[in-house]
């Protein structure tokens, strides 16, 4: 009678539900009452081959539409609709393994409340974006420099291509400061697993779309950074890779099918060159190597085409923002990416977060080749629906000539000059993002020529421009860096570790024009918060006159004149010259010294000096 009643267990536990430990299913969960209620999820078996693609579903108002097989039988995709009454709870999915039933819970979550108003918000001129590189902030928990079993175990902050140790804690740590000095938002470069054997500290070689990485704390640090800046009305921006991933990602590693990513007979890096792209003479040899070859060895280039390889990308940029209230998306590698692809997933995204903004990395030379890839204003085939873009073309062809270069007719501040006024091609200029430096860029302070007064000037010019200033960690402190061999441009923010001497959180250990340049970003970015003027007022700017510029911000509340002056002479500033702005003014006052000028009188600006004056009556 036992024989059999063991025989009976054995035969019910073959063909009976097991817990399948060795499936993972992406995206890993959904929510109800979204509108993208249609989802292919990618069921990925670690272990055994599915048998079939035979998948039941029970649960209330999930509905199997279809299912698909890959040449990899370690995975099936299965399209899904989730009915507007649908409830929160576990999904019951049933796939087979050599004829065995295997059960995965999949979680369909509550939405989190306040889509547009407690994230999602977007990003707009009103903010001051600090981009951070997490690997060289602050190490607020030193036991998570090394996690077990990740390739990348290196940790020495002697070398700038090792891992430092920075994390989010750290971060949470200082956010007196960042909000401090005047920050309304973090951009943080890619915070997704990056399970690579080396050069990890930049996080673009993504492995795992779904995993935040351990070494920085992992998810749920992370949830706990978005909900400490979102309690101080503070903004979290989320870095999205739409044109590649790592080599070790299990994608790469492990494909369902050989066309997930772009393949070439033999390595095939892009071009860098985004000319063809929109060139009415081009070959398509070059479009398709611009944007089919690969950005790097290490970084296989995602073919946009697959169905499957798409909906994965678009359905995790909507999870991100989703599961860690992301209020703002910046577009790595904008370029590189199938422009019309990058259009369905921009609206995709802003379908279901219609506040939300994106500003994608158009690292090109020249306005209008910056211009075709965001929303402007030229009748061209393709039409981007790109809210906004990083504005290179006011660093490399305003702000960095205006204090580097000799002053002539096509040289100097005249090139700032240049610049601005092409933005009528752009379709939102108060929209873009200005810089002065990046994690891929020069230090502005190493540009020009470790200056301070330069420095200074840059930074008033960021901070009362038209558009989003963005700051990148640390240059507020003068540091200092040009690209390779020496990759100082990524150095750790001093005082983030416990052994740093110099401390720029606290002040110790910095010099008078370190602290003289961090208080100035600290008194201006604080100004513009409360000024409408500059947050949301037009600009107007006058032709520059022997290296003298001019610009205005204004609106019907406030008008702030700011005057630079980039040659090597002093000049005299007559404010009846400016009298469209000027008129009916009686004093300005400096917003940095807080000294008042008459403006019945001429005023005399010393030599690469600026001026932020906000005018009164």
């Amino acid at each position: 009678m036992r024989k059999t009643i063991l025989f009976y267990v054995a035969l019910l536990c073959s063909i009976c539900t097991v817990n399948a430990q060795n499936i993972d299913i992406y995206p890993t969960n959904w929510w109800v009452n979204m509108k993208t209620n249609t989802v292919q999820l990618l069921i990925r078996s670690t272990g055994e081959s599915f048998s079939s693609d035979s998948i039941h579903i029970k649960y209330p108002g999930v509905t199997l539409l279809k299912t698909h097989l890959f040449t990899n039988k370690r995975y099936l995709a299965a399209d899904i609709s989730i009915a507007s009454d649908s409830q929160p709870g576990n999904v019951t999915i049933e796939v087979f393994q050599n004829g065995k039933k295997r059960q995965i819970n999949w979680p369909l979550n509550q939405r989190r409340p306040g889509n547009g108003t407690t994230y999602a918000q977007g990003v707009n001129s009103a903010d001051f974006i600090d981009l951070i590189m997490v690997d060289r902030f602050s190490n607020g928990d030193p036991n998570n420099d090394r996690v077990k079993g990740m390739k990348d175990q290196s940790l020495d902050r002697n070398d700038m291509y090792a891992r430092h140790g920075g994390d989010f804690q750290g971060i949470i740590n200082n956010l007196d400061y960042l909000q401090g000095l005047g920050i309304t938002a973090l951009w943080f470069t890619p915070v997704m697993e990056n399970d690579m054997p080396n050069r990890t500290e930049h996080g673009y070689a993504i492995t795992n779309h779904y995993k935040i990485d351990k070494r920085y704390g992992g998810d749920e640090v992370y949830k706990k950074l978005s909900d400490e800046l979102h309690k101080r009305g503070m903004k979290l921006i989320f870095d999205a890779v739409y044109n590649h991933f790592g080599l070790f990602h299990f994608l790469e590693q492990d494909p369902p099918e050989n066309d997930w990513v772009h393949r070439w007979s033999e390595y095939t890096q892009t071009s860098f060159r985004e000319q063809p792209l929109f060139d009415p003479y081009a070959s398509k040899s070059d479009r398709k190597k611009m944007s089919d070859g690969w950005f790097d060895k290490t970084m296989p280039d995602i073919n946009q085409d697959n169905p499957y390889m798409a909906n994965f990308i678009i359905q995790n940029c909507i999870w991100h923002i989703e599961t860690f209230g992301i209020d703002g998306v910046r577009l790595d590698t904008y370029t590189y990416n199938d422009l019309d692809f990058a259009n369905r997933c921009n609206q995709a995204i802003l379908n279901e977060f219609p506040k939300i903004t994106a500003f994608g990395e158009i690292m090109v030379h020249g306005v209008a080749n910056q211009t075709y890839f965001e929303q402007n204003n030229i009748a061209t085939p393709f039409k981007s629906n790109l809210p906004s873009v990083v504005d290179f073309q006011s660093l490399y062809y305003g702000i960095i000539p205006a204090l580097t270069e000799p002053l002539s007719w096509t040289s100097g501040v005249n090139k700032l000059y240049y610049t601005a006024s092409t933005d009528f091609l752009s379709r939102n200029p108060m929209q873009k993002v200005l810089l002065l430096d990046n994690h891929d860029e020069p230090r502005f302070f190493s540009l020009v020529g470790e200056n301070a007064e330069k420095q200074k000037i840059g930074y008033q010019w960021l901070l009362t421009y038209r558009g989003i200033p963005q700051l990148y960690y640390g240059s507020e402190v003068l540091m200092k860096g040009l690209k390779a061999p020496d990759g100082l441009l990524r150095s750790d923010f001093p005082g983030g570790w416990k052994s740093d001497k110099k401390n720029a959180f606290t002040g110790v250990g910095l010099n008078e024009d370190e602290k003289s340049t961090q208080d100035l970003v600290r008194k201006l970015a604080n100004f513009r918060k409360t000024s409408s003027a500059i947050t949301t007022g037009k600009m107007m700017h006058y032709v520059p006159v022997e290296g003298l510029y001019v610009y205005f911000r204004y609106d019907g509340n406030q008008t702030i004149m700011c005057v630079m002056n980039t040659s090597n002479t002093p000049k005299e500033i007559d404010f009846k010259k400016y009298d469209e702005r000027t008129a009916g003014f009686m004093l300005a006052r400096n917003v940095i010294t807080e000294e008042v000028l008459s403006t019945k009188n001429n005023a005399t600006i010393p030599p690469m000096k600026m001026w932020v004056l906000e005018l009164k009556k």
